[in-house]
């Protein structure tokens, strides 16, 4: 084994995991407690002065989630992490832990749809401008700077059409023009890929996908430096509290022991289904990082280490009636939303049309996302030969 696999290992079974202070128990436990109780008034006063690391209130601090947080930080080679509530909290708060009136954002475009909404809709009504920009050419963010630019996002890839960004670029035009760089690295996970090292400055996840990995467990993490965590445990982590249960970090904690895995399953198993579809007549286009038809896909060799399991394609149909017959014919993928469980997924765009939370997506209605769990990959190129004969017959 070489050492990077003997790091990953060590990370995931054991760092954070002092068996000696809670019985020797193999897995940790929930600490499932609102607050930690004291024996003196001058050990209460330490704790609560060094709230981020010590338990006082488990909206601070808890034990089960530093755990989780020791190990995320380690897997995105970042200083310190912090454990949120959902994915759309912790990008949250990153964003505004680093932004006041006046301030102004430069985003990538079709960026995920809560993240949109949190910059499109919420941070205008705050003094806070944004310019969201085609983020596969770094020229454009350059283009948008302005003397008032605080902060470059980026979402890469995203988690439709799946465009990159050249991380290692981003974060260089930002060190030029002094601003700080946040990137959702969802799609990829810290196993694949790991933007601080190119040179971002925070990390974000939807810890509900991968990291979770059992659809049983809503949760965000972002990652960053000690200090950069600090000002966002003290303003925004702290004030709007949008923090993960000792429960919830405990299944993500169990989550990560097979994440390497079932990283390795999706990345075998993926590429095959892409390949049939890629090469079926009712299919009219196909996004995926790592198809070699994607024109970004030496990019994507050059910043994710293997294939992950999300894409999406468009059908050659006339009518929303043909894809939505298409759905409802697969019998090995739910119908359902996020990713990075076991189970094979789609979610197709029409059910968008008409709904409240997502008036005005630029999805089109032919547009169908996958994700590939750990079935046998026989088992779902069967399911979607039938599906695809059913409505486009041979």
């Amino acid at each position: 084994m070489d050492d990077l696999s003997a790091d990953l290992s060590y990370i995931i079974n054991h760092l954070g995991e002092d068996r000696s202070q809670f019985l020797n128990a193999a897995a940790p436990p929930i600490y499932q407690s609102v607050m930690f109780a004291f024996q003196t008034v001058a050990e209460m006063r330490h704790t609560i002065q060094h709230e981020s690391e010590l338990p006082f209130y488990t909206r601070g601090h808890n034990p089960t989630t530093d755990i989780l947080r020791q190990k995320m930080a380690a897997l995105e080679k970042a200083e310190d992490a912090l454990i949120f509530s959902s994915g759309v909290a912790a990008i949250s708060a990153a964003l505004l832990a680093n932004l006041k009136a006046g301030d102004h954002v430069v985003a990538v475009q079709k960026p995920y749809s809560w993240t949109n909404r949190l910059l499109t809709e919420w941070m205008p009504r705050f003094g806070i401008s944004v310019t969201q920009v085609d983020g596969q050419d770094i020229a454009q963010y350059e283009a948008a700077i302005r003397p008032n630019t605080r902060i470059l996002y980026a979402e890469s890839p995203n988690s439709w059409t799946f465009e990159q960004q050249d991380l290692r670029a981003l974060a260089q035009l930002a060190k030029k023009h002094q601003l700080l760089t946040v990137v959702d690295n969802s799609y990829a996970t810290p196993l694949l890929q790991n933007p601080i090292e190119m040179g971002i400055d925070i990390v974000c996840h939807s810890a509900t996908k991968y990291i979770a990995g059992h659809s049983d467990a809503v949760a965000g993490v972002a990652c960053g430096t000690k200090a950069m965590m600090q000002q966002i445990f003290n303003a925004e982590y702290m004030t709007m509290g949008g923090v993960a249960s000792p429960f919830n970090s405990w299944l993500l904690l169990r989550g990560l022991r097979t994440l390497p895995l079932r990283m390795e399953r999706v990345a075998k198993t993926t590429p095959e289904i892409v390949r049939f579809l890629e090469a079926h007549p009712a299919v009219a286009e196909v996004y995926y990082p790592y198809s070699p038809n994607n024109p970004q896909y030496e990019l994507a060799k050059s910043q994710m280490k293997q294939p992950a399991g999300q894409f999406s394609i468009r059908l050659k149909a006339d009518q929303m009636e043909q894809v939505e017959a298409f759905c409802n014919h697969l019998k090995r993928f739910l119908l359902a939303v996020s990713w990075g469980s076991y189970e094979s997924l789609i979610f197709p765009a029409c059910v968008l049309y008409d709904s409240e939370n997502y008036q005005g997506s630029v999805l089109p209605w032919d547009m169908i996302r996958f994700y590939i769990g750990l079935e046998e990959p026989e088992s779902l190129l069967d399911d979607l030969r039938q599906a695809l004969d059913a409505v486009w017959p041979q």
